[in-house]
């Protein structure tokens, strides 16, 4: 990484209720990443438009996804926590990199396939732009590493595409106004702004899949609630969902071979691994053997032992919004400042006059 300083960046998009697979696949890594890193936390509503235009309540879903950071363990005094539409910097990036990135290289997104399906040219112009708004988002505080799921890569890779033709375009402009790098990507000598960002995947559950289908990943979407556990469930609505998730006759096997074909048992394993932080090993070695009869119950109590303290502190913040809203001001005032000595330096560097 040459001598780009580490910094963390993620974000949630505020887009109805948070579920186990947000909680796992991304906010836990949130946490557990602050201990010895500068951290970033950011909750992206200018993405939240790009689907769906418009929101019956979306400050109160820009504050849930808050409540549930800091419910979850985020420092917001420590790190930094805000709403993306409070640092205006992030657009005037995104700008910027519309003009950096190829269409060819938005239309082979996966995503954006699957979300305009077959009538690609009804779908908005924001949301063909997503991945340059996401570049800019960690690109504004050059950020160098990012905690994601693995559908998330290919836009990773497309913020690594941006920031390096980037580099590359402006490399005299960015070493005579003095700002960059060196660094190496691959075998080539660059004098860098922008990092070559890299994903943060780990864990036995990067990606939580639905309890009615475990072919299909765990969505807010799904017409079915008993599909996901919701954050803001209590334990009567954990206990029912568990014991209604879909599995399949055969016990548990001792070994993670005998999950493969079984998308049912190995999201439930996966998930129970998550939770205790275990390894999926770890947990077929103590259940193999047994039925779902036995290992739901214990699923359900980990379960509840380990979401229902957040979702106290989430009601309990919910019910007085002050105190939320009083750190998304700290931190996108903090945000801002950071943002803004980048944006001064690539106004530099392109040339704008300011």
């Amino acid at each position: 990484m040459g001598e780009f300083q580490k910094l963390v960046f993620s974000g949630v998009q505020p887009t109805g209720n948070l579920h186990l697979g947000n909680y796992l696949g991304a906010i836990r890594k949130f946490v557990a990443l602050q201990d010895g890193n500068d951290c970033i936390y950011c909750v992206v509503d200018l993405h939240s438009i790009t689907a769906q235009l418009v929101h019956e309540d979306l400050p109160g879903q820009i504050r849930s996804i808050a409540a549930a950071f800091i419910a979850s363990g985020i420092d917001p005094v420590k790190h930094i926590v805000f709403n993306q539409s409070a640092v205006p910097q992030h657009a005037e990036l995104a700008w910027i990199f519309n003009c950096v990135a190829r269409i060819g290289w938005m239309n082979r997104m996966t995503q954006f396939k699957d979300k305009a399906g077959k009538d690609r040219e009804n779908a908005s112009l924001g949301l063909l732009a997503y991945p340059s708004l996401m570049a800019a988002d960690i690109l504004v505080y050059r950020g160098t590493h990012v905690p994601v799921g693995d559908d998330q890569k290919q836009h990773l890779e497309l913020a690594r595409d941006i920031a390096m033709k980037f580099n590359l375009d402006y490399q005299a402009h960015i070493r005579k106004a003095g700002y960059g790098t060196d660094i190496t990507v691959g075998d080539e000598p660059v004098h860098a702004y922008f990092p070559m960002v890299e994903p943060l995947i780990d864990g036995p559950a990067p990606r939580v899949m639905s309890l009615r289908d475990g072919t299909k990943k765990m969505s807010k979407s799904d017409p079915s609630d008993l599909s996901r556990i919701n954050l803001m469930d209590d334990e009567d609505a954990i206990s029912k969902k568990i014991r209604k998730a879909k599995t399949d006759p055969d016990g548990l096997p001792s070994e993670s071979e005998g999950l493969k074909g079984r998308p049912e048992a190995d999201n439930l394993v996966g998930i129970y691994a998550a939770l205790a932080d275990k390894s999926k090993v770890d947990v077929l070695a103590e259940f193999g053997g047994q039925q779902f009869s036995v290992f739901k119950p214990a699923l359900i109590d980990l379960a509840v032992n380990v979401l229902s303290p957040i979702t106290g502190e989430m009601r309990r913040l919910m019910d007085d919004t002050s105190h939320i809203d009083a750190i998304l001001r700290d931190g996108g005032e903090r945000a801002r400042a950071r943002a803004e000595k980048t944006m001064k330096e690539v106004r530099d560097i392109i040339g704008f006059l300011q």
